[in-house]
Parts: C-alpha cells; structure tokens; sequence
C-alpha cells in the first residue's frame, strides 16, 4: 500500500559491526584520534560512530574499513553461514597459532571434539 515510503534509516550501525570495529582499531594499537587523522575525521566523530550516536555514510564506513585492513562486501544471504563460519575458523586459527593451521573446510565443532577424545 505505501511502497513509495522509503524504509526508516538505521539510527545507529549493528552492534557487532561496532564492535568489530573497536577491535580491529585496538588491534592495531591505535587510539580513536590516530584512527581520526587517517580517515580525516575528528576523534568524537569515531566516539560517536564507536558508541553509535552517529551512523557514518556509506563512504565514510568504507574508508573506516579499508584503513583498517577489512573490506565490505554483498553476500548473498544463502552464503552468510558459509562466510561467518570461514571468519569463525580464520580467528580461531589466528588465536591458536601453536597448531598446525590444516583444517578441512567441511569439519564441525562436534569433529574437534570426537578427535579430542580419541587417545
């Protein structure tokens, strides 16, 4: 019936974005100042985007991004399981360096646990 109305805008970005975001600055060390001066933006404009006072645009996020070391990206949303689960093993192999990094791509948790058990 309206489908000329526009749907409302996000009054602030997810909270896992945000904090994806918070992490990957402090990953690097970096204070929200130092994040400022590289995306030419003022440190309470990154409070704000961290808090969630503001929404950024489109570019701004994109630049927020890249200088981070991250990208944007479409995914279909069939594939969004796929995607997450890649990003789940890639942290957890970063945060356990001490294996041997070879997993197939197809294992479960259940897998790891079945092998754990084995003597």
């Amino acid at each position: 019936m309206f489908s000329h109305m526009k749907p409302p805008r996000l009054n602030q970005l997810p909270d896992d974005l945000r904090a994806d975001l918070i992490s990957a600055r402090k990953k690097r060390g970096w204070s929200q100042a130092e994040l400022g001066q590289r995306v030419a933006l003022p440190q309470m404009h990154i409070s704000g985007i961290e808090t969630g006072k503001v929404v950024p645009r489109f570019d701004t996020l994109l630049d927020l991004v890249r200088v981070l070391g991250y990208d944007l990206l479409l995914v279909p949303r069939s594939l969004v399981p796929a995607v997450q689960s890649m990003i789940r093993d890639a942290r957890n192999l970063e945060s356990n360096s001490d294996d041997d990094g070879e997993r197939p791509l197809y294992a479960t948790d259940t897998d790891e646990d079945e092998d754990r058990d084995e003597p």
